[in-house]
């Protein structure tokens, strides 16, 4: 079996739904330097784009990319037998109201699909009982059990206290999460002018971040019952993995500069943390297979962001198949990890 873990999802009826691409455009944070708005290609083909910072685009949805037909062809061309649905990049601001529509329509893909398509549920991290009623309206009617969330809302990392509560009751359902990477990290300002410095380096920025305050703050000692699956190799999390969790020095130091963690610290990391590809290719294969090295493969899920671009996909298989690592690693990478962290079984 193949599951691609990040497939995007967006509806396509929004690019003609004058009212609702209202709503949705509204709930664009332009207090924060956010903008969102609708154009037309040369080719007719109209596109929703947000800009962050303003004057330079960072998420761009694309009329005609969410067809369902589409989609299911495109991982029969794969060889892909299912894929989880995740939106791309507007779970940071969407009202409750929007997350419900698009729950919904998430849920009726899943169903026209036979369930090949899998949706994460959407919900704003509010600790109100609202939420609550929609996360378990998800769970017990539209049957979707695991969460998807991006990186930090507004200024805030999900270590946050005012998130407490809110992860208080997905550690109470023993949720997965899905943490998708923001545009660009909360503080921004050496590298939005590149684009792509501001694309690519901005996001795992912001994934390195997201894992570090994670891991660092007692998050898990908070929520044990949480799983954590983060985009993007958490950032290429897997470069610094080794040095962030340093040995007591061999040697007698005057001035001991770095904070040697506990083994309770690196136990979370293993046990929680979780990292997607979030497309393999651009990694390349050095990359990848130093990936697996260090992280383990038991701690790596395929997923090709589709369709920023549909190559990812098409070609994403082969390339893990081509990795010089065990044909156990590569089953557990391609279907293995997801079916057991996400539950599919």
């Amino acid at each position: 079996m193949v599951i691609d873990a990040n497939m995007y999802w967006f509806p396509e009826d929004l690019f003609s739904d004058e009212k609702g691409l209202e709503q949705f455009l509204a709930e664009v944070p332009h207090a924060r330097a956010t903008k969102g708005y609708l154009k037309q290609n040369d080719n007719g083909v109209k596109q929703i784009v947000i800009e962050k910072p303003e004057g330079y685009p960072s998420l761009n949805y694309a009329q005609g990319d969410y067809v369902l037909e589409q989609m299911l062809d495109d991982l029969d061309k794969a060889g892909a037998d299912k894929a989880l649905l995740k939106l791309p990049g507007c779970q940071e601001w969407m009202s409750l109201d929007t997350c419900k529509k698009f729950n919904d329509g998430m849920s009726e893909f899943s169903r026209r699909s036979n369930g090949r398509l899998i949706p994460l549920a959407v919900v704003p991290p509010i600790a109100s009982q609202e939420v609550y009623d929609e996360i378990d309206r998800c769970r017990k009617v539209l049957g979707i059990r695991n969460v998807q969330m991006t990186t930090h809302y507004q200024t805030d990392y999900l270590d946050a206290e005012r998130f407490a509560p809110f992860f208080e009751k997905l550690n109470e359902q023993e949720t997965t999460v899905y943490v998708h990477h923001s545009p660009i990290p909360v503080e921004y300002s050496c590298l939005y002018e590149y684009n792509n410095l501001r694309r690519s380096y901005g996001r795992c920025t912001d994934q390195t971040i997201a894992v570090c305050r994670e891991v660092f703050s007692g998050f898990f000692d908070k929520y044990p019952n949480l799983k954590m699956v983060h985009s993007m190799l958490g950032g290429g999390f897997f470069a610094i993995a080794t040095m962030m969790f340093p040995q007591q020095a061999k040697t007698q130091e005057k001035v001991q500069r770095f904070e040697t963690q506990s083994n309770r610290v690196k136990e979370n990391f293993v046990n929680h943390i979780f990292f997607e590809t979030s497309h393999a290719q651009p990694w390349g294969k050095d990359a990848l297979e130093c990936a697996v090295k260090i992280l383990g493969a038991d701690h790596i899920i395929w997923g090709t962001s589709y369709p920023v671009r549909k190559e990812w996909l098409l070609e994403g298989p082969a390339c893990i198949r081509g990795l010089d690592i065990c044909e156990e690693d590569k089953e557990a990478i391609l279907s293995g990890n997801a079916r057991r962290i996400y539950g599919l079984d």
